[in-house]
């Protein structure tokens, strides 16, 4: 790599660590590209992505971003999946360790702070922001709904009542 690629290497790193909340890292050696094409697959689907870094050119992106102890995480093959939403991401990336023996999650950054595995597999075990939408969009609806059966229930009852008279 001649030194203006790595310069655009490292400063497209940076804009990875600025712009997503997670970074998790994992040592990828032994994956075939068919196993890294379907994990890109599943991150794609929940809005994350995934790129082999250089080492070296990781600690200097996470130095220049201001994260300190990344050195530790960075040390062997290593790859990165980033998300804006870090549960998602952690959910993909967890659900795929757990099929490979060749994918191993190290830690991550999680809001420009490096976390352990341990982090990482507990954040996997929360509901993602879309399905806390939906709960949410279900709680706000659930008394409008119940407001309109209480409504209706009176003119439904008076309308059964007439018909049963009707069929008498």
């Amino acid at each position: 790599m001649i030194r203006s690629e790595k310069v655009n290497a490292v400063a497209a790193l940076e804009e990875v660590y600025r712009n997503n909340s997670a970074v998790i890292v994992a040592h990828y050696r032994g994956l075939t590209v068919s196993d890294m094409s379907r994990l890109r697959r599943s991150l794609g689907a929940e809005g994350a992505k995934f790129k082999v870094v250089k080492n070296t050119l990781a600690r200097i992106a996470a130095k220049n971003v201001g994260i300190e102890d990344a050195d530790a995480l960075l040390k062997g093959p290593v790859a990165i999946a980033y998300s804006q939403d870090s549960v998602a991401a952690s959910k993909a990336v967890s659900e795929f360790a757990k099929g490979s023996e060749s994918f191993k999650i190290v830690g991550g950054i999680l809001e420009n702070k490096v976390v352990d595995a341990n982090l990482i597999s507990q954040l996997s075990k929360l509901p993602s922001m879309n399905e806390l939408r939906g709960k949410i969009v279900g709680i706000l609806q659930a008394p409008a709904s119940k407001i309109i059966g209480v409504t209706n229930a009176p003119a439904a009852q008076l309308a059964r009542v007439i018909a049963a008279y009707s069929n008498k």
